[in-house]
């Protein structure tokens, strides 16, 4: 491999396998996954439940180290969490003790970044995920898309060059799901950030991916790979309230839903 295609790779799993000791039996959550993510990519992650799916964003957030294999960002493996990944979870988790406002100032307060610094920034991405205007209020205040969406803001002050998220909307209603699908794919567009998205959602990976992925029933290993931007026949992306309608929206989901349905159980 040369450096410059390194230098394009800036997620790498080779060959990973995961294993765990349940009940003094062993269970083989992924096998044999070959993954590489360059700069920039929306990678969703599809597949049954028990696939290894968090398995995976485990490892690449640096949670737990692989059985087998090895994952690497930029070329070096992943040994611990770095501020260079950060985990947006399926439950906000913020401290109730703190505002809107403190929470998402937190991990630029704890790096040593100056006051006026770090207020202008959580005042920056409060306004990028439409919380303004809650700055000052406590998160048991706010609605559960609120209170996720600060979750989202809390990890993008830290500029991560890649941010992880497991399922971070299954909990919510199905109209706070949409609106919050929408506010994140504009964020994705307006950073640039790589993001690797787990979700149990067909319509879901499909909506928010530029590249969808499925994985096989456990051991979880990837079934399907295939790029999913989508655009207006001029280059142009289409609007993000206009992707649902698309026919090629349609026809990504049968196929996303037919590889996840399909696919056998190992032996």
């Amino acid at each position: 491999m040369t450096a410059s295609s390194d230098a394009a790779r800036q997620v790498d799993f080779r060959d990973v396998g995961q294993h765990f000791t349940v009940g003094g039996a062993r269970v083989d959550a992924l096998s044999g996954v070959d993954l590489s993510v360059r700069p920039g990519e929306f990678v969703t992650i599809a597949g049954p439940s028990g696939c290894g799916k968090t398995t995976l964003l485990r490892l690449l957030a640096g949670f737990q180290s692989p059985s087998s294999g090895e994952v690497l960002v930029g070329g070096r493996p992943v040994t611990a969490p770095g501020p260079d990944r950060g985990v947006v979870f399926q439950a906000p988790n913020l401290f109730p003790w703190l505002t809107v406002r403190g929470n998402v100032e937190l991990g630029p307060r704890l790096r040593g970044v100056d006051r006026g610094r770090r207020r202008a920034e959580a005042t920056r991405y409060l306004d990028l995920v439409g919380l303004a205007d809650f700055a000052d209020h406590r998160p048991y205040e706010l609605s559960g898309g609120m209170q996720q969406r600060c979750q989202i803001a809390r990890v993008l002050v830290n500029s991560p060059s890649i941010v992880l998220m497991d399922e971070p909307f299954g909990a919510l209603d199905a109209l706070t799901r949409e609106r919050l699908q929408g506010e994140l794919l504009e964020i994705w567009r307006a950073t640039g950030q790589t993001i690797l998205f787990i979700t149990h959602s067909v319509d879901e990976a499909v909506y928010l991916g530029s590249r969808v992925l499925v994985m096989s029933p456990r051991p979880g290993r990837i079934v399907l790979d295939e790029p999913a931007v989508f655009g207006d026949g001029a280059g142009a992306r289409v609007p993000v309230e206009e992707i649902r309608s698309l026919p090629a929206f349609a026809e990504l989901v049968d196929r996303v839903r037919a590889a996840i349905t399909e696919t056998p159980v190992a032996a």
